[in-house]
């Protein structure tokens, strides 16, 4: 739980969800604390300590005490979103110390938190996704697509230094906005229609939940403040779409799924377009955890309670350690 990200915040509200329904269920949890700069702890910690801005400091390999607990225990949980925990970063640290973890493999996680590779795949596999440009360090900033657009960092999560530019004074200011966060930067073309969201739960068989449709009752665009503050955001699930539109929705979900590689869970963001078309936009391979974020809540809706889900999702994790155990390498 927390870790170096912008997404701090957001990851120690899931993971206290996720401690308390574990624990409500008979395990025995132990928490293991990122801060933001880049320390780890065995639960010791406080809020205010993990709340801090990250500093200068280089960050930590876990110490003795952290990397036996994590070579002690049956299943770790990363509750860890954005760069630094969601990438493959860790997911490759627990591949070296051979511990069941939950979520996507190494290389899904790094895949779906670049926006530019993960369309890259999606395209290669058939699978309509929104259009963009990509721009680099060093290039000139353009948009060959009708204002509005939107302008984010490739390779960060929860709507953090993503813009809605109308103009190209606003594009300009949203270029380097977005550079700030990263050296890859998308320009993405406006898609006038109904934002929907699908949970994908599995190894090898993965299910796709009912697509919940996202209605945004203040501001103009998904942003970070309708995500997390309350009131902001209104959740319909199913989504209020045809019968057709949400078995295509819950199609491509899984077909994602499958062609990034990704196991054990995953949250699709998705376009329905007014002329009735459905693409995909995002891959989110750790969505928000509390009981009420849209992943448990689509899931929910779907059938499978939370503490449900999460017990599920541990038995994925060790399912596939066991298959991948029996591999030559």
């Amino acid at each position: 739980m927390g870790g170096r990200s912008s997404e701090h915040e957001v990851s120690l509200e899931s993971a206290r969800s996720v401690i308390d329904a574990l624990t409500e269920s008979g395990a025995t949890v132990v928490p293991i604390e990122i801060d933001r700069s880049g320390s780890w702890a065995l639960g010791s910690a406080s809020v205010a300590e993990l709340s801090s801005p990250a500093g200068n400091e280089l960050a930590r390999l876990p110490g003795s005490s952290v990397a036996a607990t994590l070579a002690d225990v049956d299943v770790v949980f990363p509750v860890l979103h954005g760069p630094h925990g969601e990438d493959g970063t860790v997911q490759g640290l627990l591949e070296l110390a051979g511990v069941p973890y939950v979520g996507a493999g190494v290389v899904a996680s790094a895949l779906c938190m670049d926006k530019d590779l993960f369309k890259s795949v999606l395209r290669d596999n058939g699978i309509p996704v929104t259009r963009n440009i990509t721009l680099r360090a060093g290039d000139a900033t353009r948009n060959p697509f009708a204002y509005p657009v939107f302008v984010k960092p490739a390779r960060l999560g929860s709507s953090v230094g993503i813009s809605k530019a109308h103009d190209d004074d606003e594009l300009h200011a949203a270029v380097e906005l977005a550079f700030a966060h990263d050296e890859k930067v998308l320009v993405e073309e406006f898609v006038s229609g109904i934002e929907v969201e699908v949970g994908v739960l599995g190894n090898r068989e993965p299910v796709a939940s009912l697509p919940g449709e996202i209605a945004v009752t203040h501001n103009e665009w998904y942003d970070y403040a309708a995500k997390y503050e309350q009131g902001e955001m209104e959740l319909f699930v199913p989504a209020r779409i045809s019968e057709a539109q949400i078995a295509r929705a819950q199609e491509l979900a899984v077909r994602a799924f499958v062609a990034t590689e990704c196991e054990g869970m995953a949250r699709v963001d998705m376009f329905v377009r007014d002329d009735g078309d459905v693409l995909v936009n995002e891959l989110n391979t750790i969505p928000g955890f509390t009981s009420t974020s849209v992943y448990a809540q689509l899931f929910a809706a779907s059938g499978i309670p939370y503490a449900e889900l999460l017990e599920r999702l541990c038995d994925l994790a060790v399912e596939r350690h066991e298959r991948r155990r029996n591999l030559r390498f």
